[in-house]
């Protein structure tokens, strides 16, 4: 697997990152220790998770199989923080002492003493930026992060964080957003404003929430994610006509190449300008092993670009007169 540079930083990572998100909740550690393994066998050295995932059970099963499965050595750990569980249900606070504090419990999950990418996982609107990305600089000063990133932020945050990062001696390594052929929303104006700034792009949920697979083209599977209580409306917004049509055009292509419908989709992305790794989420190993095979297609530039087209992203002002 193709090994990327984060941004403009030192830092090289798997063209396919894994996703950790249903690790301790719809995936049991026995599946996990078996992706983790597939995955580092084929090249892949990305691990996403964060403090919120299955409220740390992800971040748990990962600590118990580095080493017992795999080597620290073998895999780059991007965590999360800023998204807080209480009674009242998840709260947003990207504050100094909520992110260090939640970084503390992160490391003493994973059973290390530093993660590769510490990452602020939304906007908070109480906190100034000021304020979330000191707390960024204390956790690489002080050891427990080698870089930092930005999760789901707009453009100008990911702009203002870069300069005021750089006035510190830092980078900001990464902007991690959603991104696929069913919502190239970043395109207006988070990753021109990555590029620029020499910010890598990590592109969460590559397959449209996993609509792009083609799995709900004709119907809903009772073992699918659409039809689970906990993440059918987080698929729902992608079972849309407009979606449909999308779908449709990839599985043309894929039965033109012969390829599965999402390699195709995984190809395209990892095609886009700054996209340094497409973090897939597979809930089963099986799922796993059939998105691999995409890290190595080419996909044909006139096909490529139909695809673009039939994507497109309707833009108005300012980004186009």
């Amino acid at each position: 697997m193709e090994l990327r540079q984060l941004g403009r930083t030192g830092l090289r990572v798997s063209s396919l990152g894994l996703g950790t998100m249903t690790w301790g909740r719809d995936t049991d550690e026995g599946d996990a220790g078996e992706q983790l393994r597939d995955f580092v066998d084929a090249g892949g050295n990305l691990v996403d998770t964060a403090a919120s995932y299955g409220g740390g059970a992800s971040e748990e099963i990962i600590g118990r199989l580095l080493g017992s499965t795999i080597s620290r050595d073998d895999v780059l750990l991007c965590t999360k923080a800023g998204i807080r569980a209480t009674a009242h249900g998840a709260s947003i606070d990207a504050s100094r002492g909520s992110l260090l504090d939640s970084l503390d419990a992160s490391l003493a999950r994973l059973g290390v003493d530093h993660v590769d990418v510490f990452c602020v996982q939304s906007p908070d609107p109480r906190t100034p930026l000021t304020e979330t990305l000191d707390a960024l600089r204390r956790a690489v000063d002080s050891g427990r992060a080698r870089y930092v990133a930005l999760a789901n932020h707009p453009g100008w945050q990911v702009g203002r964080a870069s300069a005021l990062l750089e006035a510190h001696g830092l980078e900001l390594a990464a902007a991690q957003v959603e991104y696929s052929l069913l919502e190239r929303g970043v395109e207006r104006e988070v990753v021109p404003a990555a590029t620029d700034l020499g910010v890598g792009v990590l592109a969460w949920s590559p397959l449209g929430r996993g609509v792009l697979t083609g799995k709900y083209r004709r119907t809903i599977p009772a073992d699918s994610r659409a039809a689970s209580t906990h993440l059918a409306g987080f698929v729902q917004p992608y079972l849309d006509s407009d979606c449909t049509s999308i779908v449709e055009a990839v599985a043309t292509a894929a039965e033109g190449l012969e390829r599965p419908t999402l390699e195709v989709a995984l190809a395209w992305l990892l095609g886009r300008p700054g996209v340094s790794s497409a973090l897939i989420g597979p809930r089963t190993p099986a799922q796993l092993r059939s998105c691999l095979p995409a890290a190595e297609l080419d996909l044909p530039p006139a096909l490529a670009g139909a695809l673009d087209d039939i994507s497109a992203l309707q833009l108005g002002y300012p980004e186009r007169r």
